[in-house]
């Protein structure tokens, strides 16, 4: 995170530059060593400083992805399971037509009627993450109606509000962060299929996901650390989040906090 705000500082070299050698030709498919720590791609660009403006993009695509669609899921998980009836069946039947679908084919099937771009990058996977958000929000909330303490804030007049947003939607956010934490990672992936297949972020923009999908796969045999170094990166930023997320839910769930 600390890379991806302050590329310009911390980046060695220009993302975009084509570096040379002292004869004036790219610096092509250079290994690791200590000009460039990383080695450099097929076009002579630092796949260090790529990596860490990458950053920007995966991040921003991951967790803006998962932001968005945790949100509308939630709304949608709480709206579902708390207002029983044609509400909830409706809602449900969108829910279960939507899961039906592979991920990556609904981003897919979503991207292509939109333009190439970080935004509808983030709103294509924010929908396929929403429904799946939505069924385990509202599972939650059935199960914590049933409490007594639900029942007692009824009695004394308490509105659906009031009772959704103090007593049910704290108990619902430990399931949702770790919906989240999981989630980052595969809306990276998600990014690096629709890259790969030139619906996602467009070059010479760098991603993690677009240079293992693209650079990292063209040259495995001959040039692997340009698969090694986006993948673990991805590796990593996942880790890290899960970890985040394990933590955060420590602190935030109400049964936890407790003990």
């Amino acid at each position: 995170v600390f890379g991806a705000i302050f590329a310009p500082l911390v980046a060695p070299f220009d993302p975009y530059e084509f570096n040379l050698d002292e004869n004036g030709m790219p610096v092509r498919l250079e290994g690791p060593g200590k000009d460039y720590l990383l080695g450099t791609d097929a076009i002579g660009r630092d796949v260090l400083s790529r990596i860490i403006y990458g950053a920007r993009v995966s991040l921003i695509v991951g967790l803006g992805a998962v932001a968005l669609g945790v949100t509308l899921g939630t709304i949608i998980g709480l709206i579902s399971g708390y207002f029983v009836g044609k509400i909830d069946q409706v809602l449900q039947r969108v829910v279960d037509t939507l899961m039906a679908i592979p991920a990556i084919v609904l981003a897919l099937a979503v991207m292509t009627m939109l333009q190439p771009g970080i935004f509808n990058i983030i709103l294509v996977i924010a929908i396929v993450i929403a429904p799946g958000s939505a069924r385990v929000v509202r599972s939650t909330v059935l199960a914590i109606k049933q409490n007594v303490y639900i029942e007692a804030a009824r009695s004394v007049g308490a509105t659906d509000s009031r009772i959704v947003c103090r007593h049910i939607l704290p108990n619902v956010f430990a399931p949702i962060i770790i919906i989240a934490s999981i989630w980052v990672g595969n809306a990276i992936v998600i990014e690096a299929a629709l890259s790969y297949l030139g619906l996602g972020t467009p070059p010479p923009t760098p991603s993690w996901g677009g240079m293992l999908a693209l650079e990292g796969r063209r040259y495995l045999e001959n040039a692997p650390w340009l698969a090694i170094a986006p993948g673990v990166a991805i590796s990593i930023a996942v880790l890290a989040v899960n970890m985040f997320g394990d933590a955060l839910r420590d602190v935030l769930d109400p049964r936890l906090r407790n003990r």
